[in-house]
C-alpha cells in the first residue's frame, strides 16, 4: 500500500482504541473521550475529550496536553488528528 507517494507499512497504523486508552492514560481524569476513524485508513482521526484537567487551560495548553499524551504516534501512525476539548462543565453548557 502506497500513501504519499511512500509505501506503508501497515503495522504503522493505530486502532482507535489505541488512540483512546493513549489519551486517557495521559490526560488526567478523562471522564469521556471519543475517537472517530475518519477515512477508514486509521491515521486520521477525530476525537472529543472531557477532562476537569483542562480547566483554566487555554486551547494551546489543552492542545499540547493531548498531543503529549499522543507521544510518538503523532510521529508517524497519526497522520492526521482534529479534536476538542472540554471540561465537564463545558460539555454540560
Amino acid at each position: 500500500m502506497t500513501w504519499g507517494g511512500r509505501k506503508r507499512n501497515p503495522f504503522d497504523m493505530v486502532e482507535p482504541s489505541v488512540v483512546e486508552q493513549r489519551i486517557r492514560e495521559g490526560v488526567e481524569g478523562v471522564t469521556h473521550v471519543e475517537v472517530t476513524d475518519l477515512t477508514g485508513t486509521k491515521d486520521h482521526y477525530e476525537a472529543v475529550i472531557v477532562s476537569p484537567a483542562f480547566e483554566g487551560k487555554n486551547r494551546v495548553a489543552r492542545q499540547r496536553m493531548v498531543f503529549a499524551a499522543l507521544g510518538e504516534l503523532m510521529q508517524g501512525p497519526i497522520h492526521a488528528l482534529t479534536f476538542k476539548t472540554f471540561t465537564p462543565a463545558e460539555q454540560e453548557s
